[in-house]
């Protein structure tokens, strides 16, 4: 399959490559993100020397990283000894890269520090007495998102200083992932998307040519599926007991997702619960949302976790809890619990309808986002909550007091006045601006709008999107 997008970050590697000067760059992000594409995309065209760790002795990768970098540069001699030590690679590679600038990628570091903590100490004085002056492209990539952060991140770590770039890879939105399938209609990749998100390695397991079904029965539900066990060997790898992990996760994706809900539903109290999720925060796994117009969000007590991955969503809800029935291949049960046995395309309140619809809600304020310049420009754009409402999506200019409402639909039903009567009558509990602002309005909806609705939208300020369409 093509490589998709990463423009900008093949811009910044590019970029920093012409410059014809030393450069130490990290590359991190989540498993199964696209990080090793991404490098490799990189020194296609490049003099590059890429070396994959692994979790063997240090002894043992030194005589492989001798193999890779003496076939590199033709020297029998250290294709058949390797290298006694990481100081003596840097020392060879200062030499070789002394008239010919070349990449030297080092994947998954985690890996070496693992197997010796000593290592970034040894590549800190590597990169300090023999590579930064000579023309070597260092990267360190890994998946291990806390270790590369504390490795070679933090005002702590041994490397810290010594980067002149570091790319967070993160998931592909809504509109880049689409592009795997481009055949696609919008409403057909929105349900592939609800279930892989804009992770590169889950989005290629979808043949996309098969019903969602056949899809779900043969690449997820089935055990030996490479998506069965995704998600916990994801967790094991960032985590020593990720049981009490697995559970929070759990609870949240169940729609969970206020503080103390949490910890009622895992039996954990407030200060040790918030230990574990500012790891799974850390981690990009979850998020604390916060209505888009609170002032103070740090302090406000309005706070909300969710799951920042579709896969993981989906996964604890239909896996993680019926692996009992998977186990004995039992798939029509769970494939009931999804789409509710009378099907997802007849069912409006089907589980995976729902499930597809908070995905919508997403999408919508990417397009929100990419569709401001029809309005105003927006400085931030959320969803808003108080308790007794909410509004999908809203959108604040704080300088020039504008701010847009809007509502997602995901219904076969097209959409009428009364959703935006309703969605006046809510924005007037906002209490932003009030009487100095400007209002607009927004409607996505799957399924279109009412004559009724398309003729209100021309007399007032309001907008009509019909899955991802501006039609108004």
């Amino acid at each position: 399959m093509k490589f998709i997008n990463r423009e900008q970050e093949l811009k910044a590697l590019n970029e920093k490559w012409q410059s014809n000067q030393p450069h130490f760059f990290v590359v991190y992000g989540k498993r199964r993100v696209g990080k090793t594409e991404l490098i490799k995309q990189f020194i296609k065209d490049k003099e590059a020397i890429y070396f994959l760790a692994d979790k063997r002795t240090t002894a043992d990768q030194l005589r492989e990283l001798g193999q890779v970098v003496g076939d590199y540069f033709q020297d029998e001699i250290l294709k058949n000894n390797g290298f006694s030590g990481w100081i003596e690679a840097f020392s060879y590679l200062k030499k070789k890269a002394a008239k010919k600038p070349f990449v030297f990628a080092v994947d998954e570091y985690p890996y070496l520090v693992e197997g010796d903590k000593s290592t970034s100490s040894l590549f800190q004085k590597g990169w300090d007495e023999y590579l930064k002056d000579s023309k070597i492209f260092l990267i360190l990539s890994g998946s291990s998102i806390s270790m590369m952060e504390s490795e070679t991140l933090i005002h702590k770590s041994p490397l810290f200083g010594r980067r002149t770039g570091q790319i967070l890879v993160e998931p592909l939105n809504f509109y880049q992932s689409w592009k795997f399938f481009p055949k696609k209609k919008f409403s057909e990749f929105l349900n592939i998307y609800t279930i892989s998100g804009g992770m590169p390695a889950y989005l290629k397991q979808i043949d996309g040519e098969n019903a969602l079904e056949k899809e779900i029965r043969e690449k997820i539900l089935d055990k030996t599926a490479f998506l069965y066990n995704e998600i916990e060997f994801t967790l094991r790898e960032e985590l020593r007991e990720p049981k009490n992990y697995l559970a929070i996760l759990r609870a949240v994706a169940l729609g969970k997702r206020k503080l103390g809900e949490i910890g009622n539903e895992v039996g954990l109290d407030k200060q040790t619960l918030n230990k574990y999720l500012h790891v799974l925060s850390n981690l990009r796994l979850v998020e604390r949302e916060i209505p888009v117009t609170e002032e103070m969000p740090q302090k406000s007590r309005k706070g909300l976790y969710r799951i920042t991955d579709n896969f993981f969503v989906f996964w604890f809800q239909y896996i993680f809890p019926y692996k009992s029935y998977l186990e004995m291949g039992n798939f029509d049960y769970v494939i009931d619990k999804i789409f509710n046995s009378v099907g997802y395309k007849d069912s409006a309140n089907s589980s995976f309808k729902m499930l597809a619809a908070a995905v919508y809600e997403r999408v919508s304020i990417e397009r929100l986002i990419y569709l401001s310049p029809n309005f105003f420009p927006l400085e931030k754009v959320n969803r808003w909550w108080n308790r007794e409402q909410e509004i999908d999506l809203v959108g604040i200019n704080s300088k020039e007091k504008k701010i847009i409402f809007g509502e997602c639909k995901w219904s076969e039903k097209q959409v009428g006045t009364n959703i935006f009567e309703d969605l006046k009558e809510k924005a007037k509990l906002v209490d932003w601006n009030l009487g100095k602002r400007q209002e607009y309005y927004i409607l996505f909806s799957k399924s279109g709008f009412t004559s009724a609705m398309k003729k209100l939208a021309k007399e007032e300020k309001i907008f009509l999107v019909e899955g991802d369409k501006l039609i108004r």
